[in-house]
C-alpha cells in the first residue's frame, strides 16, 4: 500500500514538473523567435563549444549510469553531435528569408515550430541530448528534454553544460528545460500538453506510440533491425570488417546497427574465415537455441540485461565458451520471425547469418528481416556490382540503403554525405511522418510570398456574351468564337420566385394591390406600394404557423426587436448571417410537420 502511494506520489510529482517546464518554455517562445540569426548563431556557437570538451566525461556518466556500451565509442558520438552535426547546422539559414525563389517568384520564410517536447533514450542518452538541443535552438524553438529514467543524470548534466552556454550567449529563460522527475505518466503530460507543438521521439515502439497517439506532430523512430548484404562482387576483407565494426560500435547500442548478414554462397567460406579473423565466434545449434532463449523475451524484445553488453560478458552469462577476445556472436539461421529468436533487432554484438544462392535471393531475405521489426529504417550492401546496387535501392522497404560502409556509422552520415542526425525517419514504411534524417529543417515552419506570375483571364465586357468556354487567348489569337450554347433551365420556376418575392416584399411592408386592366387585358395589374404603419396590407402576411420562404439578417434583427419568432421549414432559404444571428438569440421556430 505504502509503495502504491509512493508511486502515486512519483508520478504527480513527474506531471507537476512536465506542466511547469512546458509552460515555461511557451513563455520564453516569443522572445527568441525574434532573435536574429546572429544571436542564434551564437547561442548554437556557445553551447557547442562549451560541450565538446565534456565529451569524455559525459560518456563515462553515461556509461556508469545506464550500464549500456563503450566509453570510447560514446565519446565518438558526443563530437558526433557537438561537431559534425554542429558544423553540419551553423551554415543553415533559419530566422526570417531563408530562400528566394527568382524564377517562381516565391520567397520563403521561416517560423519555429514551437516548444518541443524531447524524448531522449538510455542507449545513446548525452549525444542525442546534445543533438537535439542544437537543432531546437538552431530552429529558435524552446526545448522540454524527459530523460530516460535510467539515464536522468547525464542527461542532466548534459543539459546544464548547454543550458548555461546558451544564457551566456542571450538565449532568453526557459529556452532550455529537463525533467527531474521523470516517470511514464509526467512524460506523456510533456507530450500531450496544450503548449508542446512538436515531439522528437527517440526509444522504444511503447514509447513511439505513444509520441504519435499525443495528438501533436511527431517524429518517431522505432527499431532498425538493418540487414548487411555480401553481393558476390563484394571486397570481403573490407565487407566483414565494416560489420564487424557497425556491429561492434558501442556495443550495438544504435538503432540502425547491424543484425543480420546475409551472403551469396560463392562466398561463404572466405567470408566466415573473415569473421573469425576479425573476432567473431560462430555459434552451435545447441548454442543457439540458448542464447535465443535467454537474449530475446516472450514479447520478442531484446533482454535489457544483454543490451549494450560485450559479446564475451553475453557468452559468460548463458554459459557458452568463447575465447577471450571475441568481440561478435554469430548465429546461423535458416529463416526469419517468431520461430528463429535471434532474427530480431538485438542491441547487442549478436548476428544472425543467412546464405542465399544470388542477389535476387538475397534481395528477398533482406526484405523479410526488414519486415520483421526494421522497415523502412537503414540497411547496407557490400558490392561493386552498380546495377545490383541499384536494384537494392530501388526494390529495398529501407529509406538509408548505405553501400560499402557499416550501416551504423554511414546511417547517421558520420562516413557517407547523408545530413548527420541521430534521429533517422523511417518514412510510410515504418509508420513515420518523413524518411528524412531530422534537422533544424524539421522544426521550422516555412511560410512563402507568392507573386503572380500568369495573370487570371478576364472576360472583357461586350454588349454581347462570348460563347461558353472561349479564352482569352483564342479572342486574341482572332479565332471566332464559337454559337453560343442553347440556354439551360436551371433554378427556382417563375411562379414560385414570384411568389417568394411577394412574400419577400410582404414582409418588408411592400404590397401588391390590384389595379384595373387596361383595355384588351383580361388579368389584373400588381403594381408595389409602399404601405406606411397606418396603412392596412392588401396581401396578408405569412401564418405564423407556415414557414416562411426567404430570411435574411434584418428579418432576424426584427424578430429580435418585436421579441417574436420566425417559423421556418425544411425549404426555407435562410442566409448565412442570418442563421447564426438567429442561433444566438434561439429566434428560429420549426414549422411543425403535415398531419397525414
Amino acid at each position: 500500500m505504502a509503495q502504491s502511494a509512493a508511486s502515486t506520489d512519483r508520478d504527480l510529482a513527474s506531471i507537476a514538473d512536465a506542466r511547469n517546464l512546458v509552460r515555461r518554455a511557451k513563455a520564453a517562445a516569443p522572445v527568441l523567435a525574434e532573435l536574429t540569426q546572429q544571436q542564434i548563431d551564437g547561442i548554437v556557437d556557445a553551447m557547442a563549444a562549451a560541450v565538446t570538451p565534456h565529451a569524455e566525461a559525459l560518456a563515462r556518466l553515461a556509461c556508469d549510469e545506464t550500464g549500456y556500451g563503450v566509453v570510447a565509442d560514446k565519446v565518438q558520438k558526443n563530437l558526433f553531435a557537438s561537431q559534425k552535426i554542429y558544423n553540419f547546422i551553423r551554415p543553415m539559414k533559419t530566422v526570417g528569408v531563408v530562400n528566394r525563389l527568382e524564377d517562381r517568384k516565391i520567397v520563403e520564410i521561416a517560423e519555429p515550430f514551437g516548444v518541443v517536447a524531447a524524448i531522449v533514450p538510455t542507449t545513446n542518452p548525452t549525444s542525442t541530448a546534445i543533438y537535439k538541443i542544437l537543432i531546437a535552438m538552431k530552429a529558435r524553438c524552446p526545448i522540454v528534454i524527459s530523460p530516460h529514467p535510467s539515464a536522468v543524470r547525464c542527461i542532466t548534466r548534459t543539459a546544464e553544460i548547454m543550458q548555461e552556454a546558451a544564457r551566456k550567449a542571450g538565449a532568453p529563460d526557459g529556452a532550455i528545460n529537463w525533467m527531474t522527475q521523470v516517470t511514464l505518466e509526467g512524460t506523456q503530460e510533456l507530450m500531450k500538453a496544450r503548449e508542446t507543438a512538436v515531439i522528437l521521439a527517440t526509444g522504444g515502439m511503447g514509447l513511439v506510440r505513444a509520441a504519435y497517439s499525443a495528438g501533436k506532430p511527431a517524429y518517431g523512430v522505432g527499431p532498425g533491425n538493418a540487414p548487411a548484404y555480401i553481393e558476390r562482387t563484394a571486397d570481403v576483407t573490407k565487407a566483414v570488417r565494416d560489420i564487424v565494426t557497425g556491429k561492434t560500435f558501442d556495443n550495438g547500442l544504435l538503432c540502425s546497427s547491424e543484425n543480420s548478414v546475409v551472403v551469396d554462397a560463392t562466398l561463404v567460406d572466405e567470408v566466415k574465415r573473415q569473421f573469425v579473423a576479425n573476432g567473431a565466434h560462430f555459434l552451435s545449434a545447441a548454442e543457439i537455441e540458448v542464447l535465443g532463449k535467454a537474449l530475446v523475451t516472450p514479447q520478442r524484445l531484446p533482454n535489457p540485461a544483454f543490451v549494450g553488453k560485450p559479446a564475451t560478458y553475453i557468452a559468460q552469462q548463458v554459459g557458452i565458451a568463447v575465447a577471450p577476445g571475441t568481440r561478435v556472436l554469430i548465429a546461423e539461421l535458416q529463416g526469419v520471425g517468431r520461430d528463429y529468436p535471434l532474427s530480431i533487432e538485438k542491441l547487442c554484438p549478436v548476428l544472425s547469418f543467412y546464405v542465399v544462392q544470388d542477389w535476387k535471393e538475397g534481395c528477398e531475405r533482406c526484405m523479410q528481416i526488414l519486415r520483421y521489426g526494421g522497415m523502412g529504417h537503414t540497411m547496407s550492401i557490400h558490392s561493386r556490382n552498380d546495377d545490383v546496387i541499384l536494384q537494392f535501392g530501388l526494390k529495398k522497404p529501407a529509406f538509408r540503403i548505405v553501400v560499402n560502409t557499416p550501416t551504423t556509422l554511414g546511417s547517421i552520415g558520420l562516413t557517407t554525405s547523408l545530413d548527420p542526425s541521430m534521429t533517422l525517419g523511417c518514412g510510410g514504411w515504418g509508420g513515420n511522418i518523413t524518411s528524412d534524417n531530422i534537422s533544424p529543417k524539421h522544426l521550422l515552419n516555412i511560410k512563402r510570398l507568392a507573386y503572380e506570375t500568369s495573370p487570371a483571364p478576364v472576360r472583357p465586357r461586350t454588349e454581347e456574351p462570348t460563347g461558353q468556354g472561349e479564352t482569352m487567348g483564342a479572342r486574341q489569337a482572332g479565332s471566332l468564337p464559337k454559337a453560343p450554347a442553347a440556354p439551360r433551365e436551371t433554378g427556382i420556376a417563375a411562379e414560385s420566385l414570384a411568389r417568394r418575392i411577394d412574400q419577400f416584399l410582404a414582409s418588408r411592408g411592400y404590397t401588391p394591390p390590384v389595379v384595373a386592366a387596361p383595355k384588351g387585358l383580361t388579368a389584373p395589374i400588381e403594381t408595389l406600394v409602399l404601405t406606411g404603419s397606418s396603412s392596412k396590407p392588401l396581401a396578408p402576411a405569412p401564418s405564423p404557423e407556415r414557414p416562411v420562404e426567404f430570411v435574411c439578417e434584418d428579418d432576424v434583427r426584427q424578430a429580435v426587436r418585436q421579441g417574436r419568432k420566425i417559423v421556418v421549414g425544411e425549404r426555407t432559404i435562410v442566409t448565412p448571417a442570418a442563421r447564426d444571428l438567429a442561433e444566438q438569440h434561439r429566434v428560429f421556430t420549426q414549422a411543425s410537420l403535415p398531419r397525414g
